[in-house]
């Protein structure tokens, strides 16, 4: 979804709740990476991989001058032959520390292996986020979380696409952050009028 559909989706979505939800949840990621500056690590279920917002937040973290909203992603069953940036497996979350950002992506509720996995990566001081339905345990468990429950008007992937548009927008303008907004304006401009870049 680019930057047109976004604007056109935020244009439906006004006067509902989720813009608002969707605005604060990215900015307490952004916010937690940017603070701490020890890297976001992305994780979803050993059945749905969050390889879109993955990408996404990639391009944004390009378009916006935010290098700390580029994650990694960590999956369930890397397979060997993959690049060195699709083959980080779960043994990362056992080395997760304070100042890392673990945001979890999990449409139907994450396994007991990976929750104790999320646990332990916050006992050794990760900040949690968590994206989803109500996930019980996974939503208790994070700092911060967004809950998009079964049956609401917008799924989690429409959702995700909100989420890391907002991730990478600037604070309010500021004279001290006024340029970079122009910059990224300026950036946003030739992304969409060239070619698309290659995906994963």
């Amino acid at each position: 979804m680019d930057a047109v559909r976004v604007a056109l989706l935020r244009e439906v979505l006004a006067g509902t709740e989720w813009l608002g939800a969707t605005r604060r949840f990215a900015g307490a990621l952004r916010g937690s990476v940017v603070s701490h500056g020890g890297g976001l690590l992305l994780v979803g279920t050993e059945r749905y991989e969050p390889w879109h917002l993955a990408a996404h937040l990639v391009d944004e973290a390009a378009w916006s001058g935010t290098p700390e909203l580029a994650p990694t992603l960590v999956r369930h069953d890397p397979r060997g032959s993959a690049p060195a940036h699709l083959s980080v497996g779960l043994g990362r979350l056992a080395a997760a520390r304070r100042g890392e950002t673990l945001l979890v992506v999990s449409p139907h509720g994450p396994g007991a292996p990976l929750l104790e996995r999320v646990h332990d990566a916050r006992r050794s001081g990760a900040t949690i986020l968590s994206l989803g339905p109500d996930g019980g345990e996974l939503t208790a468990m994070a700092h911060e979380s967004l809950t998009v429950p079964d049956g609401t008007d917008l799924d989690l992937d429409t959702v995700q696409h909100l989420v890391s548009a907002a991730a990478g927008e600037s604070a309010l303008p500021t004279p001290r952050n006024r340029h970079r907004i122009r910059d990224r304006l300026s950036r946003l401009a030739d992304q969409l009028t060239a070619p698309p870049p290659p995906r994963w």
